[in-house]
This record gives C-alpha cells, sequence and structure tokens, in this order.
C-alpha cells in the first residue's frame, strides 16, 4: 500500500532535485523517491556494519582470542591476486 507524504524543500533543493532528476531523464518524484531508497539502505547497512563490529568487537572480548590484521591483510591480498592460501588462525589477544 502506498501513503502520500508531502516534503517541504527549500527552492534551490527543490530546484537542484528538478535538475537532476530531468538529466537523469525521470520525473522529480521519482528522484525523489530513488533518493530517499539510496539514503535508506545505506543507513541500513551502516548500522549492519557497526552492529557487526561490536559483535566481533564483544566475541573478542569474550574469547579473548582474534585475527592478526597483518595475516588478514596477506590473506586477502593472495585471494585478490588468485593465490593460493590458508585462511589466518585466531589467536589468544590482550584485551
Amino acid at each position: 500500500m502506498m501513503t502520500t507524504t508531502s516534503l517541504k524543500l527549500p527552492d534551490d533543493l527543490k530546484k537542484r532535485a528538478a535538475s537532476a532528476a530531468q538529466e537523469l531523464g525521470m520525473s522529480p518524484h521519482a528522484f525523489m523517491v530513488s533518493a530517499i531508497e539510496q539514503a535508506a539502505y545505506a543507513t541500513e547497512q551502516r548500522l549492519g556494519f557497526i552492529a557487526e563490529a561490536r559483535s566481533a568487537r564483544e566475541e573478542l572480548i569474550d574469547t579473548g582470542r582474534g585475527l592478526d590484521a597483518d595475516e588478514v591483510h596477506a590473506y586477502l591480498k593472495a585471494k585478490v591476486a588468485g593465490k593460493k592460501t590458508t585462511k589466518p588462525k585466531t589467536r589468544a589477544w590482550h584485551v
């Protein structure tokens, strides 16, 4: 179900949105819907990354084990280069 929402935009922003929409071959309405979708998605992604980081930190604190950053970087570089490599192992850490 779609509902109607009214946005009060400053004139300069309204003109910029209309101009950008025209350049993209879309209506100002479609442009604004797309912009809101993109902003919502970006926010959801950012919040997900933060939640994942907090969870990883809690796991590190709870277990006292984590990955060495240099080993992770070397592993990722090897994978990107198509080289055969093994995943880094967790180690005891001081928190």
